[in-house]
């Protein structure tokens, strides 16, 4: 199985948009590049802010919006001829309630429009995702919200706390991701600790 050589944190570009849901993906990348001591710049020809850490890792923010992602990472996979299967693309997910992390490989794009760019980009869908829990409008405060503005909204602080402990979870993990140990990384992800 190949390395990551590739994490794209997906976001929006911009102040107005730093602290909306929809932005989990720039939240782990921004964490994932402190932890390990890199520091993002901007690379027009990649569309976004990169920065290099350690031998062979780039992680990507797109600065393309949400909807362009894939102009973004396509471009730079294809500069540094990175496989799909090498690249990880951290998301918000409706789907997962906040708080919780899973990481998968390949599947659909479950209606989410960066994934989608990023899949008719590279020409598949068989790359890596961690998908960060943001939690879905039915099952909040108010239910009957729009997707779209729900995902463009920030978080209360509750929610927020719990999506950035799903971050924290995640970057825990990041050893096991960096060593092509998938499996531990998604068993541990996947496993829920019990209440003591």
């Amino acid at each position: 199985m190949s390395s990551i050589r590739l994490v794209a944190g997906l976001g929006n570009p911009g102040r107005e948009h730093s602290a909306t849901r929809h932005n989990a993906g720039f939240w782990f990348a921004d964490e994932l590049v402190a932890r390990l001591g890199g520091a993002f710049v901007t690379e027009g020809k990649f569309h976004g802010q990169l920065a290099r850490v350690g031998a062979d890792l780039r992680v990507l923010k797109p600065a393309t919006y949400m909807n362009l992602s894939g102009r973004s990472v396509s471009a730079l996979a294809r500069f540094f001829a990175i496989a799909p299967s090498e690249v990880l693309v951290v998301h918000d997910e409706l789907d997962l309630p906040a708080g919780e992390a899973k990481m998968k490989f390949g599947g659909g794009v479950a209606g989410h429009n960066g994934l989608r760019d990023i899949a008719a980009q590279l020409g598949t869908q068989d790359f890596w995702r961690l998908r960060i829990g943001i939690g879905h409008p039915r099952d909040s405060a108010i239910p009957q919200q729009d997707v779209a503005d729900y995902v463009l909204s920030p978080p209360a602080r509750a929610e927020r706390d719990a999506i950035l402990a799903a971050v924290v979870r995640a970057l825990d993990v990041w050893p096991a991701i960096a060593g092509g140990d998938f499996e531990r990384a998604m068993h541990v992800l996947h496993t829920k600790k019990e209440a003591t």
